[in-house]
């Protein structure tokens, strides 16, 4: 029987989960059951006078065993639910129950990475990973029958020179921030991002954070950045340099987007990437949302240009169906990662390393790092590249069939066909008041998630299509709930 102090792991672990599985999977039913629809309704405070009411006295002197129900039950009814076809605002997908279930045994288990003797199997695993990711970026795996090379378990270790690497993080801030590090300890702290007006927050404030110079934002007029308008940016910066007296041009950093937050969209990385090379600027791509196209043959051709990068993020907790986190920097240069080569005696002695045991510190910046892997390799396992591409396939679709819903109705407007899977409309003949006082009202009675994007100077509905068993019907009730909350 379970209680309270019963462990997780070690061989009574499966006796105590049980129960509380059931437990916590009634409370999740029962909490959305009470919700009634994508999000609580009342707004704000009504949530929080719920929750604080549901949970009461958070540390009582004496404890409560009904805790992990109704805390959980409360939770589940305080929550968004990105599974519902109405929430359809961020990049915030609903998770594949296989990668739930894997996440469980990663919480059961509780390695720590940042010591192969906290994570013997684990580190392994994502070593293998990350290694298979970072040749499906950059292309480089020998054949799609044969399985990648494996991974080294340290970026010190031994591996081919020319095979490219990767590392696990949080998502994409984490990823883009590491991509700068990485960039400023390759070509100097005077190192200089370049970076289209559509670019995501975190590279801006990666390059504060680093004391990198102020970023040069080039202009992405249509949502993208322009190629055109970059290249007179790397020429002007060369030539700044060389008015200030420097016999060399500056370091500089592109960073190029696959998959925009506001709209899905994809810089031209072709061009992108032959100017970079014109001008012998690093390139980064941030593909974030957009880096799963890989798996599918019919969208990967969007991201040809992709391995030309240097870095690239990819996140697998937006298009890959993965609970939070699930985020990865793949690096063209494995030497690039020898940077990261940190030494704490008591993590990783020298004397141990060189008796062969692996050397964990040099993967990330964090120390202690759950093994967010597992969930990722059983879902590429069971799933395969194809059965992956099929999913990524079906919200692409989705898109395309609520455009067009949103294209053939007189009442809305929409802004361009989609990239990937995120839709810009708003109703016709309404100013923008309008638009973001039907998107707080749908939130605030608890209907619809959408979200909310200014683009040419006009204020837009977000709908972000992340779920693959939407059907036309969701769709098109969507729209029609938009369409009568509407203020006229």
């Amino acid at each position: 029987m379970s209680t309270p102090s019963s462990l997780a792991s070690g061989p009574e672990g499966p006796h105590a989960l049980r129960p509380l599985l059931d437990t916590v999977l009634d409370a999740l039913s029962e909490g959305a059951r009470v919700r009634g629809g994508p999000l609580p309704s009342g707004g704000p405070e009504a949530v929080a006078v719920r929750l604080r009411d549901a949970i009461g006295d958070v540390l009582p002197d004496q404890g409560d065993p009904d805790a992990l129900h109704d805390i959980v039950r409360a939770l589940a009814e305080g929550a968004a639910d990105p599974s519902d076809p109405f929430c359809a605002a961020h990049l915030h997908c609903p998770p594949l129950a296989l990668a739930t279930a894997a996440d469980l045994a990663a919480s059961a288990l509780n390695p720590s990475l940042d010591s192969w003797d906290q994570a013997p199997g684990a580190s392994e695993l994502e070593g293998l990973v990350t290694e298979a990711l970072a040749a499906e970026v950059f292309g480089t795996a020998a054949s799609r029958s044969t399985p990648p090379p494996k991974a080294p378990a340290a970026p010190n270790a031994t591996a081919a020179p020319s095979a490219p690497s990767a590392l696990i993080t949080t998502g994409g801030t984490e990823s883009n921030q590491l991509a700068l590090l990485l960039a400023r300890e390759a070509h100097g702290a005077d190192v200089r991002l370049v970076h289209g007006a559509n670019a995501h927050h975190s590279l801006p404030r990666a390059a504060w954070l680093l004391g990198l110079p102020e970023p040069v934002v080039v202009p992405a007029p249509a949502g993208a950045l322009d190629p055109a308008a970059l290249g007179e940016a790397l020429t002007s910066c060369a030539a700044q340099r060389l008015r200030r007296g420097s016999a060399q041009p500056g370091a500089l950093v592109v960073a190029a987007t696959a998959g925009t937050t506001d709209a899905g969209l994809i810089d031209p990385l072709p061009e992108i990437a032959a100017l970079c090379a014109a001008h012998g600027a690093r390139l980064h791509v941030d593909a974030a949302y957009g880096g799963a196209l890989l798996f599918s043959d019919r969208y990967r051709d969007r991201l040809t240009g992709l391995d030309a990068a240097d870095t690239v993020t990819l996140d697998l907790h937006k298009l890959g169906w993965q609970p939070v986190a699930a985020g990865l920097l793949a690096v063209r240069d494995p030497h690039d990662l020898a940077v990261l080569h940190h030494r704490a005696d008591y993590l990783n002695a020298e004397d141990d390393t060189e008796a062969g045991l692996p050397d964990l510190l040099g993967r990330s910046l964090r120390t202690s790092r759950r093994p967010d892997v597992l969930k990722i390799a059983v879902t590429l396992k069971a799933l395969g590249r194809t059965g992956l591409g099929r999913l990524v396939e079906q919200v692409c679709d989705h898109a395309r069939e609520f455009a067009a819903l949103v294209h053939d109705h007189p009442g809305f407007e929409l802004y361009a066909p989609p990239t990937i899977s995120t839709v810009l409309f708003r109703p016709a003949h309404t100013g923008d008041a309008a638009v973001a006082a039907v998107r707080r009202r749908l939130l605030t009675e608890g209907r619809a998630v959408l979200g909310r994007a200014r683009i040419d100077g006009r204020l837009w509905l977000k709908a972000t299509l992340l779920n693959p068993h939407t059907r036309p019907d969701d769709l098109a009730a969507l729209l029609k709930l938009v369409e009568g909350n509407t203020p006229r």
